[in-house]
């Protein structure tokens, strides 16, 4: 089922994203946003944004928490934006993170899964911080999974002489969370940080391609589109079904994300 789906979406081309694949394991990626969320402390706002915020349902869920508020989903991806909700509830804006400016200071600042795509984006904080309210906060979580065999056999083969020549990917990336501490301090936040390791039990045959296919696997899937993204998917599912062996519950996929949430005291 999956290998005619997987060829189906080739002959159209592949776009860099696609809000329903990315959708997929809604439960296992809201988790997070939800878990960064809760440790955010602001009680009075007038203004929100959330940085790369895809189809939009967990920024509805912001505006839902702080009604009254001005809310912004800010996303990269016109395929995302396209998806967002139309109910007035939020406003969404089709631009790149790095270089978009909030109409206002900003009361919370959300940034959920979405730095990691970032080159550089630790000295990107200096620029998300300075978005912030005398009182603001800036909540954003990233993968810190990067050296996991779905990440690694990806990168891997990728490299591989086969594809290395058809390939110019620059790959996700994250740092420690010690690392954010240091940044958020060092701008005079205050700041707390720390990691779960999530245990994902997936269901399906290809479960591990399923999840890598709606963030990771995209960027090689728009490069290949339909000349040869189809081989590759083969040898990527080949690979992880050797790293992921299905067991009696389904596949476990352990995630490690790393959370960070700052305040700026206006005492």
């Amino acid at each position: 089922m999956i290998l005619i789906y997987l060829v189906f979406k080739i002959s159209e081309g592949w776009p860099m994203w696609d809000p329903v694949r990315y959708l997929q394991f809604a439960h296992h990626r809201d988790r997070p946003f939800h878990e960064l969320t809760a440790r955010v402390g602001a009680t009075e706002t007038t203004e929100i944004v959330d940085l790369g915020c895809g189809p939009g349902t967990l920024t509805s869920a912001l505006a839902a928490r702080w009604p009254g508020a001005h809310v912004v989903g800010v996303d990269s991806s016109a395929e995302m934006i396209a998806a967002t909700p139309d109910d007035g509830a939020v406003e969404f804006v089709h631009a790149d993170l790095r270089s978009y400016t909030p109409q206002r200071p900003v009361d919370v600042l959300v940034c959920n899964a979405t730095l990691q795509w970032v080159p550089g984006h630790l000295d990107l904080l200096p620029d998300l911080a300075g978005h912030l309210a005398a009182d603001g906060w800036l909540a954003f979580q990233v993968p810190g999974n990067f050296g996991e065999p779905a990440h690694v056999l990806l990168r891997e083969l990728a490299a591989s002489s086969r594809w290395s020549g058809r390939l110019d990917i620059t790959w996700p990336s994250a740092h420690q969370p010690s690392e954010y501490l240091d940044a958020l301090l060092g701008l005079g936040l205050e700041a707390d940080v720390w990691e779960t390791t999530y245990l994902q039990v997936l269901a399906g045959e290809d479960a591990v391609l399923e999840w890598m296919s709606g963030t990771a696997l995209r960027p090689v899937l728009a490069a290949l589109a339909a000349d040869g993204a189809d081989q590759f998917v083969e040898e990527y599912r080949r690979l992880l079904r050797a790293a992921y062996p299905r067991g009696p519950h389904g596949t476990l996929l352990p995630y490690r994300r790393v959370f960070a949430v700052a305040h700026r005291n206006r005492a």
